[in-house]
């Protein structure tokens, strides 16, 4: 392993990460005294328009995938209507590759308690949600902890801290389905309902958790507002981009010597990244990546000086998606992983939608052909011509995640593919595999 030099070293910018390797920072007395509960107390004392502001100022953008700038949709919720207003907390992480927000809330749940606060406050919410994911057994207890000791500590309830604002927070873990990281699927499931997209227009800022005004964010967005909150609009844009601003964790997975998170400034590029990793694997050479969870097109080792941030992915021809970044080497096969990543999606989809629901299940048994050793040229069109009619004609982004490894995989790396069909590459699936694949 080499050690990354020190001008790579230096784009480490730990904010959000900052708390996590320290003793009991999940504990509230420990949060505090590493300036925990502050930014809720210099909130409390402006009026909630300021906050909105604030966020607009600093340039902040969603953290969970679309990158929608926050301060934006906090400003849409209208205010005066007479109907309660809602915050609701998407901390359903189940893409795969995906690890930024679980850590978060097992090791610093307070950043996230208090930026619900300080979000709930602004947009003139007194009942907010963290709708978490059903097999975060760890980080839900994390956190309903967290919010038991704020409750104790005066920072939920009533009249908090004595500012006449009232919230209640519940945090609600769901069933395990993928399709709940949608956020108008949530919102059904967080009703009682079965987790499926809902039709838009209207937004869920106009017309969202029980048919009121309502905003949804990621847990790195609001675990990022009490920052902003202490820091400013100015400190959070000296980093990153002019565009992107701020830091982000990147969550570093496969051929790396030391996959994990490392926060860095919008803008840092796939090569330092992977140098602040260690470096690929003893024997490995990069080949192909996803930039952001395997929802996003992928890209190629010709992109590794590709600037991660919102727009210097946009123009390598994918998504900055969640910062989940898998690293694949010249000894992993685009063809297997693609199929791999379809039976996730294939098994998620939530089947409301033809394009989705039959799409997926053909596209699973195409790619078994052709793993088996079975597939055709023809297979490659069909393959195409299937992504095509998924992408943009689903009821959700579920069905273009899945299309989105099928056609960029194909348009990088078409000889992979080709090497199956023609008996140059060794199969890798059993005939067993191709039982009601055809």
């Amino acid at each position: 392993m080499t050690q990354p030099r020190p001008e790579v070293l230096q784009k480490l910018t730990p904010v959000l990460t900052k708390r996590w390797l320290s003793p009991d920072a999940w504990q509230i007395g420990v949060y505090e005294r590493l300036d925990g509960y502050q930014a809720v107390r210099k909130a409390l004392d402006v009026h909630p328009d300021d906050l909105i502001q604030l966020i607009k100022d600093s340039g902040l953008r969603g953290r969970g995938g679309a990158g929608f700038p926050t301060g934006l949709k906090w400003g849409f919720i209208p205010q005066g209507d007479g109907k309660p207003h809602y915050l609701v907390i998407n901390a359903d992480e189940g893409e795969p590759g995906t690890c930024k927000d679980l850590p978060l809330m097992t090791y610093d749940p307070h950043s996230l308690v208090e930026g619900a606060i300080i979000a709930s406050y602004a947009i003139r919410a007194n009942r907010a949600f963290i709708y978490i994911r059903g097999e975060a057994v760890h980080a839900a207890r994390r956190l309903r902890n967290a919010v038991k000791e704020a409750y104790a500590a005066g920072y939920l309830g009533e009249n908090i801290l004595g500012s006449g604002f009232d919230l209640e927070l519940v945090v609600h873990s769901g069933a395990g389905a993928y399709i709940c990281g949608e956020e108008t699927a949530l919102l059904d499931s967080l009703e009682g309902f079965r987790g499926q997209p809902r039709l838009r227009p209207p937004f869920p800022a106009i017309a969202g958790l029980y048919a009121s005004p309502t905003v949804v964010n990621n847990v790195g967005t609001i675990a990022s507002v009490p920052y902003i909150v202490l820091g400013g609009a100015d400190w959070w844009k000296s980093m990153g981009t002019e565009k992107s601003a701020g830091p982000m964790i990147y969550s570093l997975s496969g051929r790396v010597v030391n996959p994990g998170q490392y926060e860095c400034g919008l803008g840092i590029t796939l090569r330092e990244l992977i140098e602040l990793a260690g470096g690929m694997q003893p024997g490995h050479n990069l080949k192909f990546w996803t930039p952001g969870g395997s929802s996003t097109p992928l890209l190629t080792a010709e992109h590794i000086d590709t600037a991660m941030d919102f727009e210097g992915v946009a123009a390598a021809g994918s998504i900055l998606g969640t910062t989940a970044m898998q690293i694949f080497s010249d000894q992993d096969c685009p063809v297997y992983n693609t199929w791999r990543w379809l039976e996730f999606y294939h098994h998620e989809s939530c089947g409301k939608c033809t394009p989705c629901r039959e799409g997926n299940y053909w596209m699973v048994r195409t790619y078994r052909r052709i793993l088996a050793g079975h597939g055709t040229v023809a297979d490659l069109d069909t393959l195409q011509d299937t992504a095509d009619n998924i992408f943009g004609r689903s009821f959700c982004g579920l069905g273009d995640g899945a299309a989105t490894p099928v056609v960029s995989t194909l348009k990088w790396f078409r000889d992979d593919y080709l090497g199956y069909i023609e008996g140059r590459t060794a199969p890798r699936l059993s005939e067993k595999s191709l039982v009601g694949a055809h």
